[in-house]
């Protein structure tokens, strides 16, 4: 007959442990295991010795309010000759004795989240378990290291924003492995309305990383739920921040944990998939962000986003828009309901811009799935395939009701899709990712699956005229510079036009501000073969009040053709540059040694600055806070704005150090400083 062992106490040996499951930089003060993984932990006897073939111990491992075998949040199970990885399985490991070294193994498939592990009758001990990307057995499985080193344990990345002309690098802190942020992780999933309704359902389904994906897309916003943050892309920021303010995702998360989980004000794309890549990443699923220049925002599921002009060019209200650019994420995983051509990146949209499902959310969808046209896959395909594949039609509103189709010379949607490269802060291009080559064999394949009948039946336009909108490289902000419309009679016959040359400031999602200047050219003549370049200056003391935070000016020509009444039309984003911060590092970078940032900035505007302040925040570098300094006087043109802050160091490896500045003229000017802290 077996014999329970008589346990006295434990040791869960955690700094082994995680740093075996590669949870260590959560610290090692409790048990953060990865599923499908072994792990040891040391039993001490208050009687007897452990007997190979007579002592016995049971273990049952619990997780959720309602723990189920059925559900498999309850798995009862003894002790094996050997561990078994595919199960829970556990194993004696050391030679008859008063101490028992116990080797144990999560199953692969286990659902994530915190763990009750009972040893015999009464013994209970606690962990948590995560995602396993190093195991084969996982669906989240990712076999390269330095892929995983970028996509799980990258504490801090770039995200590009800017325009598709002129893309710019945005630094972020993920910062997943700060104090608190992983308990603040676990937390956003037990608020899901689904583990609200129904938990025993809700944790049986965190076994899939699929349903945990779609669970995160709908819970980094707060349209249906108690989600993390509120987006905001219109007016002021009042009762709250703008979203330019977040330089990480650790002080968005400690809010929202800290204010009885109210939504954070305000967010943005980016700072919704950042938010979410930081929840992933923590939770053990390999996560980028990547960002769709020209992204289409299609709500009726045409492919088709019809724009309405005005007849000065100037773009009316829709629903239906073009984002200059727009973020989400890719969660890597395996898709067994779909042949393994779909396992891998699937793109996951936590900004809320329609429903699914009845609910703000999208995805996860595979991205082969969208380059292949094959819209019926879960889910939410047709969303994604029409942000990077819709055509657009512009039309004309006359002031006599009347509208007529204007030819449009503008770059399809779905350029320059980017990710930070992995080991780098250089640009990964992943077009080729979501779509095959403009006009190749393969697109029109792709697009006969989708049923995507304006792109087929789309011919080459004639020529005729042709209107094109070209730009200088001194477009910074504060400087008066020239953009120019270039219009070429490819015709035959001479030509008289109407020129409209507008410009505006633009959000990054499409919403129309006030004008920064204007050029009607009522009589523009052309011979055959004539090239006309006609300037329109912008002026900083016109555009300057103007602008939004994005820096965005919309350039558009109109031009109108007298001989058959033809109108064409150009639209180009433009975004001003801010100037340069330099960050210099002040010491010898040591963990736990206090280190000094020198940070300068150059006014580059024609007026002084007022109100200045720097600010700066790091992973394992300012221990998830943000460190800011205000300079005491103004800071007038040409002058440099210059301060010191000090931090230490927590953990060494590669870090990046975000700063920002803010003024009343030059808001959140974003900068960063790749910093190699060594050991004590």
């Amino acid at each position: 007959m077996s014999e329970a062992l008589d346990i006295e106490r434990w040791n869960l040996e955690c700094e082994f442990n995680n740093t075996d499951h590669r949870t260590d930089l959560n610290g090692v003060d409790r048990l953060i295991l990865r599923r499908g993984q072994v792990f040891s932990i040391s039993l001490y006897l208050r009687s007897g010795t452990f007997q190979p073939g007579v002592s016995s111990l049971e273990f049952v491992a619990e997780t959720g309010p309602q723990p189920n075998e059925q559900y498999g949040t309850r798995a009862s199970f003894g002790l094996s000759a050997s561990i078994d990885t595919s199960r829970w399985s556990a194993a004696v490991t050391s030679p008859p004795g008063d101490m028992v070294a116990l080797s144990l193994c999560a199953a692969p498939d286990a659902p994530i989240g915190r763990y009750t592990l009972t040893l015999g009758p009464s013994e209970r001990i606690e962990f948590i378990l995560l995602f396993n990307p190093w195991c084969p057995g996982d669906a989240v499985y990712m076999e390269n290291e330095q892929s995983l080193e970028e996509y799980v344990l990258s504490p801090d990345g770039i995200i590009f924003r800017g325009s598709y002309k002129h893309l710019i690098p945005t630094p972020w802190n993920f910062g997943q492995f700060e104090s608190g942020i992983l308990d603040t992780c676990l937390r956003i999933l037990d608020m899901n309305p689904k583990c609200l309704r129904n938990p025993g359902k809700d944790c049986s389904g965190r076994r899939n990383p699929i349903y945990v994906s779609r669970v995160l897309s709908a819970m980094v916003n707060c349209n249906d739920d108690k989600g993390v943050l509120l987006g905001k892309w219109t007016d002021g920021y009042e009762g709250g921040v703008s979203p330019l303010f977040w330089k990480g995702s650790v002080e968005i998360l400690r809010n929202w944990d800290k204010q009885a989980c109210q939504p954070v004000r305000y967010g943005q794309c980016w700072v919704f998939a950042a938010v979410a890549c930081t929840i992933s990443r923590a939770l053990g699923i390999p996560c980028r962000v990547v960002t769709n220049y020209l992204s289409a925002h299609d709500n009726n599921g045409d492919l088709v986003i019809e724009r309405y002009i005005n007849e000065n060019g100037d773009l009316l209200k829709s629903r239906e828009m073009i984002w200059n650019y727009h973020c989400w994420v890719e969660n890597w995983m395996s898709r067994p309901e779909f042949k393994s051509d779909f396992h891998g990146w699937q793109a996951s949209d936590p900004t809320p811009q329609e429903k699914s499902e009845g609910v703000f959310c999208c995805g996860p969808t595979p991205v082969r799935a969208i380059k292949e046209g094959e819209l019926t896959f879960k889910y939410d395909a047709p969303f994604v395939f029409a942000e990077v594949n819709a055509d657009v039609v512009n039309i004309m509103k006359k002031k006599d009701g009347s509208t007529s189709k204007v030819t449009t010379y503008t770059t399809f949607v779905g350029q320059k899709i980017s990710t930070k490269r992995v080991g780098s802060d250089d640009r990964e291009d992943v077009t080729h990712l979501y779509k095959y080559p403009e006009g190749s064999d393969e697109e029109r394949e792709a697009f006969k699956k989708a049923n995507h009948q304006n792109k087929l039946l789309q011919q080459q336009q004639n020529e005729g005229l042709h209107i094109a909108i070209k730009v200088t490289s001194d477009m910074r902000k504060g400087c008066d510079f020239d953009v120019f419309a270039v219009v070429t009679n490819n015709t035959q016959s001479d030509k008289k036009c109407r020129l409209v040359f507008g410009s505006c400031a633009v959000s990054y999602s499409g919403h129309m501000g006030n004008n920064c200047g204007f050029k009607d050219l009522l009589n523009v003549e052309l011979s055959p073969g004539a090239e006309r370049r006609v300037p329109l200056r912008l002026n900083y003391s016109k555009y300057g009040e103007q602008l939004t935070e994005d820096n965005l000016i919309r350039l558009a020509v109109l031009l109108i053709d007298f001989s058959n009444s033809q109108a064409m039309l150009a639209v180009r984003n433009i975004v001003l540059e801010n100037p340069e911060i330099k960050v210099r590092i002040l010491g010898e970078p040591k963990e736990g040694r206090k280190l000094a940032a020198e940070i300068t900035l150059k006014n580059p505007l024609p007026e002084a600055l007022e109100n200045c302040c720097f600010s700066i925040e790091g992973s394992n570098l300012t221990s998830g806070q943000v460190l800011s300094e205000r300079l005491g006087s103004s800071v007038g043109p040409g002058e440099d704005a210059k301060v010191k802050i000090y931090f230490t160091p927590t953990h060494s490896g590669l870090r990046k150090l975000v700063v920002d500045f803010d003024s009343n003229k030059l808001c959140h000017v974003k900068g960063y400083r790749n910093v190699i802290i060594g050991k004590k």
